[in-house]
Formats: C-alpha cells, structure tokens, sequence
C-alpha cells in the first residue's frame, strides 16, 4: 500500500512541483505550503480510510469541509526535500466529524506536523468551493519579483492589477478578475486566513505584501501556471522599470480588444 501511494500520479506531481518551486527560489528553506482537496473514491485505492494514525486540533470549525481530505505539506519541512522524504513531508488528512481537529490518514512521520498556514487553506477552500466546484488547490510562496513589487508599488489592487496587465499580453486572459491584496499580518493566524479567504471570494491571486503570494485553482498546473505568469509580468515589470521606466505600454482600449478575443471578462472598472 505504502510503495502504491508513492507511486500515485498527483504525489508524483505533488513531489515534482514542489522541487520545482525551490529550484525557482519561490520557496526557499521551508517557505512555503500546498493542499490539494482529494477525491474520496481515489484515496479509498490507497488507504484504509477506518484507521485513523493520529487526531490533531486545529484553531478554528471547518465543519464545512467535514469528511473531507486533503493532501498537505508538513511545517517546517523543506521544499528541496519533499522529494527525497515524501513520507514525511507530506500528509493525507481528513476533517474530523467536529470540524475542530484533522485526521491523520497517512504521513508526516517523525512527528511532523501540518503547514502552520493550515488555517488559511482551510478557509480559502471554504471560499473557493461555494464560488467554484471545480476548485482543489491552494498554493502559498514567496514568488520573487512579486514579493519585490510590494516595497515598490502602490498596494492598490487596481494599479497592481493593471501593472501586470500592461506587463505580459497574456496575463488579462489568465486572471482576468486582477489580483487580491491584503494588509500585512502576521503569518500562520486565523486573522490572516479570514482575510485572504475574504479575498479569495473574489480572485484567485491574493497577495500577502512583504510577503508572498497564495494562489489557487483547479488542478496543481492551474495554480502553478496562474501564479507563475503573475511572477513573469512582476520580474518583467522589474526589469522595465530599471531600465529607465516605461515608454510605451499595452492601452486599456488594447486589453479590452485582448479580452473580447478571447472571451473574457476583466475586472469591472478596471478599463477605462
């Protein structure tokens, strides 16, 4: 059962993705965090759901996602390892009955832990899935060239939104809703998930200045490709403004062009 589990596709690309992210720099030492919603019937393939390996608390009700799982990444673990210890870096859980505590289904051996950011993933898949059905992943780093545009730019979501617009064509048809940015707080708080799963009603791009960024979407390339054209148009918009400052940039009568050939609908207001 063990070695089948390990073999699993979404491990698999769970594992790859998450050495990816540390190849990228996006999350260095243990700076960062993923959980996937899981299907019930998949996981039955893997796991003996009625043996439940330990109880864990948790701050806060997610009877919404009771019964539930979700494959998560451990505190504190590195992402350069996940790979190599997937065992345990990595958890299975399953929301208890309560809403108040987790189910250790498989994994974080060693007396791992989840992400300390649990609470956030928790209420942004709350969020998420009464907007979208299709909803599974949520996905936190600290993306380089955003997280440098938040010492420098204004923290307006419009003027943020549209400086990425402006910076790659592509980056209206990938999140044409903008990006969501909330006040700086204190990571790993039931405070901070409530704001960003405030948010997450609206975008699925929510900025954390000074930071890092959480994204979330459909499948693990839904969230990695949003997040990475995001960090394409900031580390372009870096390079531009180094350079001496924009010159000559994509109008607001040539994203709505943009928009309407590829049938989508950007943010209201955000065109003149």
């Amino acid at each position: 059962m063990q070695k089948k589990i390990l073999n699993w596709y979404l491990m698999k690309e769970l594992t790859s993705t998450t050495t990816n992210l540390y190849r990228l720099g996006w999350d260095e030492r243990n700076g960062g965090n993923i959980s996937i919603l899981l299907d019930e019937e998949e996981i039955r393939d893997f796991l003996n759901v009625d043996e439940v390996l330990n109880v864990i608390p948790i701050d806060f009700d997610a009877s919404f996602l009771k019964g539930h799982y979700f494959l998560v990444t451990g505190s504190g673990i590195y992402f350069k390892n996940i790979e190599k210890f997937p065992e345990e870096s990595l958890g299975i859980v399953r929301i208890h009955e309560s809403g108040t505590k987790l189910e250790l289904m498989w994994g974080f051996s060693n007396d791992t832990l989840p992400t300390s950011e649990l609470p956030t993933h928790l209420m942004t898949h709350i969020a998420r899935l009464k907007v979208d059905s299709k909803h599974r992943v949520v996905m936190h780093n600290h993306a380089t060239h955003l997280l440098a545009m938040t010492f420098t730019h204004p923290l307006s979501e419009k003027a943020f939104t549209k400086a990425l617009w402006k910076m790659c064509t592509e980056c209206l048809v990938v999140f044409p809703e903008g990006v969501g940015i909330i006040p700086w707080l204190v990571p790993g708080t039931v405070e901070i998930g409530k704001e960003t799963a405030k948010k997450m009603e609206e975008y699925r791009l929510v900025l954390w200045p000074f930071h890092g960024i959480y994204g979330s979407g459909e499948s693990l390339d839904d969230v990695f490709g949003l997040i990475e054209t995001a960090e394409k148009a900031a580390k372009v918009y870096t390079h531009v403004m180094s350079q001496g400052g924009i010159k000559q940039e994509i109008s607001d009568t040539q994203l709505k062009e943009l928009a309407q050939a590829f049938e989508v609908e950007p943010r209201n207001g955000y065109l003149a």
